[in-house]
């Protein structure tokens, strides 16, 4: 219901009518749909601090949550700006209203107020003590799907838990023995902060009717972020008198991998009936043109619920498309951009460069510093200070040189080969006292336990074979300069640093320690292999090698610049906005990957769709016809998000586009139904381009089986429509 003018308090002012509605909205349940660039966050607070004064709610009644400590800050401090009362709501993340809950319902919960929260580590060490004879890394893979099950609001004995996590042997019986051990300590994890609360108002009446009656007002920011155990909670806090506000952006929700699940925002109207629905679609970030390009993009598809952005800003011109033919172009391209922009008498700092995967920043940060481009690094370490990059590169070290205490120290043990801290001492001092000869003093050693010994004995032998795979050392006199590169990939060095981490245990450490949290330390191998790819397989040449990345984590290091381009992954720019933007690696297999269909593929479009919405007045693409991979140079087709942007819409640059490959992809998708005329039915679970044989399908039949097709060669497979 819309307030008139000409009785809006001073604070309302400057709301748009949309913005207006939202604040003013009472009685049955609301979602907001806030798009890119809506203010949203201004919303929020406001409505709070509206409630407060205009409807006189007491602070206390009123919980909001949202998902990170600065956000909830943010929104405190926005709130307290407007009413000073705010100070006395309840403004917190889900877990620290967990933490909140559990402390002042201990006695139901079955722990003492004081608890600790375990973290991951925690969880890791308590997995090992329940399960003694697994490795940190299998307890740490344990603990992680145990995190993963809390999640998805799977207690040990809940019946879908072995079809949820059917690739984890015994899992019911390990998670109920961790949860023996955990309540026997008194403490919690991270995964307890929001199931134990939502168990206790579940099955508790009396906590349950005292909570309802203290929260008259339940509001929850970045809804699209939240999994199903929060959604749990939700729930479960809200009772028959409480008014439910949820703000969020469907096309936003770019965390499924961390347990986000879009069908919360999606169906929230179905669990809380008589839902209004508000959308805010007026942006106040980017021109049109920017806005009319993501919106093609994200409108394939098919789980939203559906908006227009419109630009409240007037001008702009196209994003730019740029076709270029290797990862060496794209940098030099970036590099003439950030020219450009500082030639019109923007900063640094105006500048965000985008991409899919960390790794991908390597070639920025070896091309800037030489051209005198400062770059700031956001979230994530700079690529040779990376653990995993720095574990390989102490291989190489310790290969080019075998008195590199400091290399040797950090590679013995990794992954672990059970040489303790006595016996490593006792290996260094062996070294010591002749002539520092780490990997002599490695071979001759005796060490107590046969499981050392069998370690240091495969380490060794490793090790010589590093050595024993580069040439001999550079001739007298020979200069680095002289130091040529390698004509092809198998006289560099990435095939022997390839080897080197295979052989080593390094890469499948590492490939763990992906699937426990969700990283990318396996791409960082492969893009230090791209590096290495420069250099040729030689003493001399690895000695040059390492020499390279230590002047560039020098030069890098040197500048500490406020004012400097940023590098960023689109995970990592939420939130954020850049005046130009950025966004690379735009090949199909990249960015999307073949494998990802389906949900997968529906949400790497909203994060393409966050990428493009961060810029405010230019947006440039990025397309490499080639690639390193691995050291090896592939050819890479476009992106298929570059076959949705109508071509009138972009501006290219660097020639035509060949979208041929992708474009042939049309109705062929993930789950479509098929009939083979010698298979039989099947649906289709993987789409790919495949050069000039148009896509290659991959279909699952309904006997088992599964094969692969090209459709523009076989006319047996058909699709079957509804």
């Amino acid at each position: 219901m819309a307030l008139p003018a000409s009785s809006l308090p001073p604070y309302l002012h400057g709301l748009n009518p949309e913005q207006l509605e939202a604040v003013a909205h009472q009685g049955s349940s609301l979602l907001i749909l806030a798009g890119a660039g809506s203010g949203k966050t201004r919303v929020i607070t406001t409505k709070i601090a509206y409630l407060i004064r205009e409807k006189g709610y007491q602070p206390e009644s009123i919980l909001a949550v949202t998902f990170t400590n600065k956000a909830a800050a943010e929104m405190r401090q926005r709130a307290c700006a407007i009413e000073p009362s705010c100070e006395r709501a309840n403004l917190r993340t889900f877990h620290s209203f967990g933490a909140w809950f559990l402390r002042r319902n201990a006695t139901a919960a079955g722990l003492d107020r004081d608890f600790s929260i375990y973290d991951d580590d925690d969880s890791t060490t308590l997995v090992r003590a329940a399960m003694n004879n697994l490795s940190r890394p299998e307890a740490a893979r344990l603990a992680s799907s145990i995190a993963k099950a809390k999640d998805l609001g799977l207690s040990p004995d809940d019946p879908g838990l072995e079809r949820a996590f059917a690739g984890v042997r015994e899992f019911r019986r390990s998670y109920a023995e961790y949860e023996k051990r955990l309540r026997r300590t008194g403490n919690v994890d991270f995964g307890d902060l929001i199931a134990m609360p939502t168990r206790i108002l579940e099955n508790d009446p009396v906590i349950r009717d005292r909570t309802h009656a203290r929260f008259r007002v339940v509001l929850v920011d970045e809804y699209q972020d939240s999994n199903v155990a929060q959604f749990r909670l939700l729930r479960a806090l809200a009772g028959p008198a409480c008014y439910v506000c949820v703000v969020g952006d469907d096309d936003q929700s770019i965390y499924g991998f961390r347990g986000a699940e879009v069908r919360n925002i999606l169906g929230f109207e179905e669990i809380f009936p008589n839902t209004g629905i508000i959308k805010l679609e007026r942006n106040y970030r980017s021109y049109q043109s920017i806005l009319d390009v993501a919106q093609a993009v994200v409108e394939r598809n098919e789980s939203r619920l559906g908006k227009e952005l419109k630009a409240e800003r007037k001008g702009g011109q196209k994003p730019v498309l740029a076709v270029l033919a290797n990862q060496d172009e794209e940098t030099a391209y970036c590099a003439r951009i950030i020219d450009a922009q500082l030639r019109k008498g923007r900063s640094f700092s105006d500048v965000a460069i985008l991409y899919r995967t960390n790794a991908q920043s390597l070639a920025f940060e070896r091309a800037f510093p030489p051209m005198g481009i400062p770059y700031r690094l956001v979230g994530a370490l700079r690529f040779y200070e990376r653990e995993e990059v720095k574990d390989a590169l102490a291989l190489l070290a310790l290969a080019s040189n075998a008195r590199d205490e400091v290399a040797f120290r950090r590679i013995i043990n990794k992954p672990s080969r059970g040489i303790g801290e006595a016996s490593l001492e006792l290996l260094v001092s062996a070294a010591l006292s002749s002539d520092g000869n780490l990997l002599d003093a490695a071979e001759h050693a005796e060490l107590k336990t046969q499981k050392a010994r069998n370690g240091l004995a495969a380490f060794s032998r490793i090790m010589h074979a590093l050595v024993a795979k580069l040439g001999p050392a550079s001739e007298p006199g020979q200069t680095d300069t002289e130091i040529s590169a390698p004509s092809s990939r198998e006289l560099s060095l990435a095939p022997v640093l390839e080897w080197a981490v295979q052989e080593s245990g390094l890469l499948a450490y590492h490939r763990d320690q992906d699937e426990i949290a969700g990283s990318q330390k396996t791409a960082n191998l492969d893009e230090l292999q791209n590096a290495a790819a420069d250099w040729p397989a030689t003493r001399s040449g690895l000695s040059a090698f390492l020499e390279a990345v230590e002047l560039d984590r020098a030069m890098s290091q040197a500048d500490a610049s406020a004012d400097a381009v940023t590098l960023i992954t689109m995970h990592n720019t939420k939130g954020l906005e850049f005046p130009v933007v950025i966004a690379t690696g735009m090949e199909q297999g990249l960015f999307p990957r073949d494998n990802e269909e389906g949900e997968q593929l529906e949400e790497q479009r909203r994060l393409f769709y966050v990428a493009m919405t961060r810029a405010k007045d230019e947006l440039y693409l990025t397309y490499c016809r080639r690639r390193l991979f691995r050291g090896r140079t592939m050819d890479y087709p476009p992106s298929r998000f570059l076959a949705e942007i109508p071509p009138k819409k972009l501006e290219t640059f660097g020639g035509k586009l060949d979208l041929s490959a992708v474009s042939a992809m049309g109705s062929w998708k993930s789950g479509v139904r098929v009939y083979h005329d010698d298979h039989g039915y099947g649906h289709v679970i993987k789409v790919s381009p495949a050069g000039d044989s148009g896509v290659c399908v991959m279909v699952r039949f309904e006997t088992g089986s599964v094969l692969q097709f090209f459709p523009s060669y076989t006319k047996k497979l058909e699709i079957i429509k509804d």
